[in-house]
């Protein structure tokens, strides 16, 4: 498809100013439902950036997904996981690793 690249980059852009609008859900809620959350984002991104052979440091990549420094965004938004939602997390690595 011609301009792929640029639909699935546009697509991206949205999908973090989505999840940049959203700031509520929490990635543990994020990994229970949907097995991703904005950091699985940010190795992605470190990732891919190596196959291409760009380095791509993982603070760089987690302040482009976050908006905002790392920390800045756990100080700000971030929740304690509550002991059922890591019961529930715990369970599910569980089951992937089988």
């Amino acid at each position: 498809m011609e301009k792929q690249t640029e639909i699935e980059a546009a697509a991206f852009r949205r999908l973090l100013s989505h999840l940049d609008s959203r700031k509520d859900v929490q990635n543990i809620e994020l990994m229970l439902l949907a097995d991703f959350c904005r950091n699985c984002l940010s190795k992605w991104m470190v990732s891919e950036a190596k196959e291409l052979g760009v380095e791509l440091p993982m603070e760089q990549a987690r302040e482009h997904v976050y908006g905002m420094p790392y920390s800045e965004w756990k100080e700000k938004h971030q929740l304690p996981a509550t002991e059922e939602q890591m019961a529930r997390f715990n369970e599910l690595q569980a089951a992937k690793k089988k």
